[in-house]
């Protein structure tokens, strides 16, 4: 057993990877003596995500060690030794239900496909780590507005450290894991050049995986200084930080963050104009009902959504749509055939297209959970994003609250997890950040914060101080 590149698996690999990759539990358990728990939490998912490198140890009948199950078990391992009151503050509540199907579901896919009971426990292990475990700690961590404050400035501070690195790459061409890891960290290297330059990839899997980051981040850090949250950062005015993050963000080359981007801005904007959260119910109805009309019906409607994109989309952007679109057509009327539960793992659920054993592409996470676990795991990983941001924002804190300093850092970490299911339409890029941020946001929802409101005392106070200065 050893350390390869996930998505370079020919890669060199240096000796930095397994010192890091080994090391890096030690490390997460150091931050919970340096730090409060739920900074050390905040601090540990983001470091791990930005900045180990993208490799794995293949373990027999466990999940793979990676730079997010290596942070999971340093936090549980933390968790244990230094803060075990936390585990009894959990309470399982209507709105993990979704979580707990997805998480579950392998099981019943490996079974109903007679891969066997032990395959399926692996699977549901998988499945665990790589969801459900980031969902609990977000959960018993991040369940208050501070928690999910803390987070949005995290993510904001993560964009703004890893915009000198951006640019960096930007001009030289992505070598920063190369020249720390020994290789790059995707094999492709021609997928890193985009409209007359370079797609940076930093420490992440892929350039379109650092573009979603930086976009949340700018869009972030937007909100935080519009709604006042935020006026400075290390004594710097907050415009000169979002115009420098907007200009990297700009160098990513990515046409669907930039899109992303824009529509964030919109729902954002309308909440603190138009006081209500209905473009953003609308999204997650959008989302619902594509997935609706594409699984679970042959009437598809991505033909029509490429002449639609076709009039101001480059053409290599189309015809790369195009491709996902029409592997998709052939991966869910295979996926049809076991409309239930899927077909479990090992590639059964992709389909050969020529006589020499090349298969379809499993291009976005959407049409991977259909795939391997039918409708009910597409239905509950959807529900599992969904719905804590819908029942946030119907039973808790309603639009016109979103500009107010304490709630903007969470509505902001909500309007980012709806793009996350947009791009996942298209997309397979796994983000356990967001997984996190859903997991405090269903905290929330089960046991909310109040803001308070100023007594009539207080009102009569403040009026009579604004007399006296007029």
């Amino acid at each position: 057993m050893e350390l390869t590149l996930t998505y370079n698996p020919g890669g060199h690999v240096a000796l930095t990877v397994p010192l890091v990759m080994f090391a890096w539990i030690p490390i997460v358990l150091y931050l919970f003596t340096r730090f409060p728990a739920q900074k050390a939490v905040v601090i540990s998912f983001l470091t791990a995500w930005m900045f180990l490198p993208e490799a794995s140890l293949t373990l027999p009948g466990l999940p793979d060690y990676t730079k997010m199950s290596a942070t999971c078990y340093g936090v549980l391992l933390a968790t244990f030794i230094f803060d075990v009151g936390r585990f009894s503050s959990f309470r399982f509540g209507w709105v993990d239900l979704p979580m707990a199907i997805w998480c579950l579901c392998p099981f019943i896919s490996s079974m109903t496909n007679e891969l066997g009971p032990y395959d399926g426990v692996a699977a549901v292990l998988d499945q665990t780590v790589t969801w459900g475990i980031p969902y609990f700690l977000g959960r018993i961590y991040l369940n208050s507005l501070t928690g999910l404050k803390q987070l949005a400035i995290g993510l904001f501070v993560g964009g703004l450290v890893y915009a000198p690195l951006c640019l960096f790459e930007s001009r030289m061409s992505p070598q920063l894991h190369r020249i720390v890891y020994g290789d790059i960290a995707f094999a492709d290297f021609g997928q890193a050049m985009r409209l007359g330059g370079f797609r940076p990839l930093v420490f992440m899997r892929h350039g379109l995986t650092v573009a979603a980051f930086m976009m949340a981040a700018t869009l972030i850090g937007i909100w935080l200084w519009r709604s006042g949250t935020l006026k400075q950062l290390w004594g710097i005015p907050m415009d000169w930080l979002i115009g420098a993050l907007f200009v990297t963000f700009v160098l990513m080359r990515s046409t669907g963050a930039y899109f992303l981007l824009v529509a964030g801005l919109g729902l954002l904007v309308s909440s603190r104009y138009f006081r209500t959260a209905l473009p953003l119910y609308a999204l997650s109805a959008l989302i619902c009902g594509y997935l609706l009309v594409n699984a679970e019906s042959a009437a598809y409607v991505t033909d029509q959504i490429i002449e639609a994109l076709s009039g101001f989309l480059p053409p290599d952007r189309v015809q790369s749509l195009e491709f996902r679109f029409n592997n998709e057509e052939l991966l869910t009327d295979k996926a049809r055939e076991r409309i239930w539960f899927g077909w479990g793992g090992w590639g059964r659920a992709r389909v050969p297209i020529d006589n020499y054993g090349k298969m379809t592409v499993q291009d976005s996470l959407w049409i991977i959970a259909f795939g391997h676990h039918g409708t009910v795991g597409l239905a509950s990983m959807t529900l599992s994003m969904l719905l804590p941001v819908t029942a946030l924002t119907w039973l808790r804190y309603p639009a016109r609250l979103w500009s107010h300093p304490k709630v903007a850092p969470t509505a902001a970490l909500l309007v980012v997890i709806s793009l996350y299911m947009v791009d996942s339409l298209f997309n397979a890029l796994l983000n356990p950040i967001y997984v996190l941020a859903i997991g405090g946001v269903a905290g929330l929802v089960l046991k909310p914060e109040k803001l308070r409101s100023p007594t009539s005392h207080q009102r009569s106070v403040a009026r009579r101080v604004l007399a006296q200065q007029q």
